[in-house]
């Protein structure tokens, strides 16, 4: 099962509409889809290094797009869709924990959240829904969600073949280490913040 996903995902790095699933996934990702792009980037840096940026700029900028729905979601829609998807993640009772956080650090709370595997489209939602600054908030998007980019794509332009080989040697081990990022982003969330 697990190489059938690997191919799934080598054969979409490869196609020639990669670019606009990467922007998709990621600017779902932002605001609505659990699912975070990184798994397609890697491919498709690692086929076409001398695209590392590139791709790493479609990315932040569907992320960063995406997290402006996120944010409207939560400014505009927050009892209709931003409370459902909030429950469906199972994270209504931190809402209040976000608050004082945002309130408190503002600016570097989404810069560090944003950077880290906890959701962003929670980060989103919730800054919308607290009426943060759409401006800081755009800001802090941006830097936080270019530097993850930029730095995944730097280290994939670097040592992208040797990543590739590790991958293909070690599948059950790299996709049990995605996984647990996964989960544990909400695991961080749920239960320690």
């Amino acid at each position: 099962m697990l190489k059938s996903i690997y191919n799934w995902v080598i054969s979409k790095s490869g196609h020639p509409h990669a670019k606009w699933y990467l922007f998709g996934i990621s600017f779902a990702e932002s605001s609505f889809s659990p699912f975070p792009p990184d798994p397609l980037m890697v491919p498709m840096v690692i086929q076409n290094k001398d695209k590392a940026w590139y791709y790493a700029w479609i990315t932040t900028l569907a992320s960063v797009t995406g997290g402006i729905l996120g944010y409207a979601i939560g400014f505009y829609l927050f009892q209709k869709i931003g409370i459902p998807v909030l429950k469906a993640y199972g994270l209504m009772d931190k809402l209040e924990v976000f608050q004082a956080a945002f309130h408190k650090w503002g600016f570097w709370a989404i810069v560090i959240k944003a950077f880290t595997p906890i959701p962003f489209k929670l980060v989103t939602i919730t800054c919308g829904a607290l009426k943060f600054s759409f401006w800081k908030f755009l800001l802090a998007s941006t830097l936080s969600r270019g530097l993850r980019f930029y730095i995944l794509a730097g280290i994939l332009y670097k040592y992208g073949p040797k990543m590739h080989d590790l991958i293909e040697r070690n599948m059950m081990l790299v996709f049990t280490v995605f996984l647990g990022l996964l989960v544990g982003g909400f695991f961080i969330v749920k239960y320690l913040i």
